[in-house]
């Protein structure tokens, strides 16, 4: 699939945006509330955990987390995914408002299995931009349109943007969102991982320091 179709597809869908549920969501980080978001095209569902007072002076701090089975849940150290989630709640949980997005977007958009089969590739000597071009996809193919609508319902249409991706920034400044800071989203890097992380930057533009 290449990047320019599935932006098509993903965009001739992105008509309706539901609000499905809220609750009191406790956890080790401070007490959030999750709201549940669906829309009307793929993978266009989501949840959001929100913290704080979201029209305070300061923009609330905003991280737009892909879903990562392998390192979210499974721990896994071929990235650096799970560091990141939870590095993103605990500054999340200090700062004054907050929220967390988290979407469907498994192996940079291209699903699980396709992440599996990438991984297989990545094992043979490619690296992930590569596995992920070998199998029909473009490096990178998320979309951002619809976490930026969840953001504007949710009354957050200026944030500061926990992330290390340049190219996150560009898309949901076109969709409407004001990224007033970008906060690097850099945990400690582990020596299985670096490889991945240099492939980020060299490759794909991120904006990483000691890579």
């Amino acid at each position: 699939m290449s990047r320019k179709s599935h932006t098509k597809k993903q965009h001739t869908s992105a008509t309706e945006l539901k609000h499905v549920a809220h609750a009191i969501l406790p956890s080790k980080w401070g007490k959030f509330t999750i709201h549940g978001f669906t829309g009307n095209g793929p993978q266009e569902e989501a949840v959001a955990l929100v913290r704080g007072n979201l029209k305070s002076k300061m923009p609330p701090l905003v991280r737009v987390h892909s879903q990562c089975l392998t390192g979210d849940v499974l721990n896994s150290l071929r990235c650096d995914c799970r560091a990141q989630l939870e590095l993103s709640l605990k500054k999340i949980g200090q700062a004054p408002s907050g929220i967390l997005l988290y979407l469907p977007q498994e192996g940079r958009g291209i699903g699980l299995m396709n992440k599996l089969r990438a991984y297989q590739l990545q094992d043979q000597g490619m690296d992930t931009v590569e596995a992920n071009e070998a199998l029909g996809f473009a490096s990178d193919a998320r979309e951002y349109d619809f976490p930026a609508r969840i953001l504007k319902q949710l009354g957050a249409k200026k944030i500061r943007l926990l992330s290390n991706n340049p190219e996150k920034v560009r898309q949901l400044e076109a969709s409407g969102i004001q990224v007033a800071e970008r906060v690097p989203c850099q945990p400690r890097i582990s020596k299985i991982s670096r490889k991945y992380l240099q492939t980020k930057k060299s490759k794909m533009g991120h904006l990483l320091k000691g890579i």
